[in-house]
């Protein structure tokens, strides 16, 4: 996981000074028991009397607050190396996330990017805060103990030499019983993450077509199976603590004795007794410890994994080297083929054509006939299997992806707003638009009227995803959107489904207007919307089946023909409400 770790490079500092002080920490505390030691044989049963007691209870003071003091420093740099780390690997994520083609988002999926860069990355950063606090402090701890008990008295401290690996075998066995059944719970919480996320953002459809029971009932079953699987792993760690309690209190009981033996032959004291109970008290915590920190690992290693293969994931668009040509044309497919997927049927074949600048172009043709992936081949979203696509005499592979971009404006399918104000959405299209411009392209994309109707105008609040504006209205901000980039290429695709005709046949009117004469490509199910077109591409099944204007494919094309039927009556009369 070399890229993940790399954002540790920052926090080197935190990375060292936060184990070194849990391990000053540990080792202050492995001298605890021996200062009670002291204070119950010389203070207590010796010649110290109350002055020695008093003395060595203000040692165990200062011992005490200098450990605080340790923890707190330790405690503090690990967060801060911990948060770090998951800050800047969570925005190395979301750059990733956006470097990727559509093809490699399509196949992620976005509830398992937002998992990735939420429960995901949580855990990671749960995971580096134990391992800076806990990964150098339990082991000293327990070898310390084990070397204290046996400075304090070597034969009873056999008793340490018997349990810590008896103890030691029970919690790995647990551990590496339960790693694997860890792993599977990630994946049910997965499950269980998306299908909730699928209803809060599906919940209209949901509701419209009253499937209320039928979701809830496989959102049981989803919840169902990560409970079982919770508590069937949770049943076997919960066997560490009793175990290990059992094997630690019957080692007690066994050093007690043999202490209480020595004791009354003279060879080991109370206060020693007693500083051995304790060593056995702290390899009994730090074992436990121990045993947390390595499900924790094992939990923060599947998600770092899960992590990198995004952040090792490349974008799959080609980019080659191409000077530009003098052509007549801005836009150029050239026997194009595109297949989303290797193996897979081509969703475009043979797409052959050529648009001369300013010409307005309509596509239509059948659900799933390729429009959409039609004009996501200019901007580059997608890479050709064969043939390519030029843009002003270059392939749109010899761009730079952002300069390419910068040409085209593209209004999607669906009409997304984000969380603002009307003019922050509108400047999305170009960040430096001043008022006029933004109310210009508010203008041209009908939308004057939505606006008008705000009291605070285009500040008025956008909540998210606009879902506090029809889709009708959506749709026309979004053309602004586009607009008041000007753009050499506008791409509408069936960015005006939610429109009325009469609202419709304005904006075409208007965007016949724009005086910086943009070539347009509009997408659309409506013959009505590309009737005008300078030239219409009907698709059928991913290939041409006509190119001509409206009148020529009427007769040309029987695709076209149908389409066009379907929708008008007898005396032109749309049959769509």
């Amino acid at each position: 996981m070399k890229k993940l770790f790399s954002n540790f490079k920052y926090y080197k500092k935190e990375i060292v000074l936060a184990p070194l002080f849990k391990m000053l920490e540990a080792l202050f505390e492995l001298f605890v028991p021996i200062v009670i030691s002291n204070i119950i044989d010389i203070g207590i049963n010796g010649d110290g009397g109350k002055a020695y007691v008093i003395k060595m209870s203000l040692v165990l003071i200062a011992l005490a607050i200098i450990g605080l003091l340790f923890a707190i420093f330790a405690q503090y740099f690990a967060a801060k190396a911990a948060v770090g780390f998951s800050k800047r690997t969570r925005s190395d994520l979301f750059k990733k996330m956006q470097s990727l083609s559509f093809s490699e988002i399509d196949k992620l999926g976005t509830s398992s990017m937002i998992t990735r860069m939420t429960s995901d990355v949580n855990q990671v950063q749960n995971g580096v805060n134990l391992v800076l606090r806990l990964l150098l402090r339990s082991p000293i701890v327990v070898f310390g103990a084990i070397i204290m008990a046996f400075i304090v008295d070597a034969k009873s401290a056999l008793v340490f030499a018997v349990e810590v690996p008896i103890l030691s075998i029970v919690v790995f066995a647990i551990i590496l019983t339960t790693i694997p059944m860890y792993k599977k719970v990630q994946h049910r919480l997965e499950d269980v993450l998306t299908k909730t996320r699928e209803n809060l953002t599906g919940v209209r459809v949901i509701r419209a077509f009253s499937l209320e029971e039928r979701e809830n009932e496989e959102f049981i079953n989803r919840n169902r199976d990560l409970y079982v699987d919770q508590k069937k792993v949770a049943s076997i760690s919960s066997l560490m603590n009793p175990l290990t309690y059992v094997i630690v209190n019957i080692a007690i009981v066994i050093l007690i004795y043999v202490g209480a033996v020595r004791v009354n032959l003279g060879s080991l004291t109370q206060g020693q007794v007693v500083a051995l109970y304790n060593y056995m008290s702290q390899i009994l915590i730090e074992l436990i410890k121990l045993a947390n920190l390595i499900v924790n690992i094992t939990k923060s290693i599947a998600s770092g994994k899960r992590i990198e293969s995004i952040l090792e994931m490349e974008s799959s668009l080609k980019h080659i080297e191409g000077t530009k040509k003098e052509s007549d044309y801005i836009v150029e497919f050239n026997h194009v083929d595109l297949c989303y997927n290797d193996g897979a049927d081509n969703a475009l074949e043979d797409i052959n054509f050529k648009v001369k600048k300013g010409q307005t172009i309509g596509i239509i043709g059948g659900t799933g006939s390729g429009k959409t992936s039609l004009v996501s081949l200019i901007p580059h979203f997608y890479d050709v299997k064969n043939g390519e696509v030029l843009v002003d005499g270059m392939n749109v592979q010899a761009y730079d992806d952002e300069k390419l971009r910068e040409k085209i404006a593209i209004v999607m399918q669906r009409a997304v707003l984000f969380k603002g104000t009307i003019k922050d959405n509108i400047k999305w299209g170009k960040n430096d638009a001043s008022d006029e411009e933004v109310l210009q392209a508010i203008n041209f994309a009908q939308a004057s009227e939505v606006v008008s109707k705000k009291e605070e105008g285009i500040n008025s609040v956008v909540e998210q995803l606009g879902k506090n504006f029809s889709g009708g209205q959506r749709q026309r901000l979004t053309i602004a959107r586009a607009l008041v980039r000007k753009p050499e290429i506008l791409i509408l695709d069936d960015s005006s489904s939610a429109l009325d005709y009469a609202t419709d046949a304005k904006l075409r009117k208007s965007l016949k207007k724009l005086d910086y004469n943009p070539t347009v490509f509009i997408v659309s199910q409506r013959t009505s919307s590309i009737a005008h077109a300078d030239k219409i591409v009907v698709l059928d099944d991913g290939k041409i089946d006509g190119i001509g204007t409206h009148e020529e494919l009427l007769k040309s094309s029987k695709v076209y023909k149908e389409i066009y039927d379907s929708q008008f009556k007898k005396g032109g009369k749309s049959n769509e409400q």
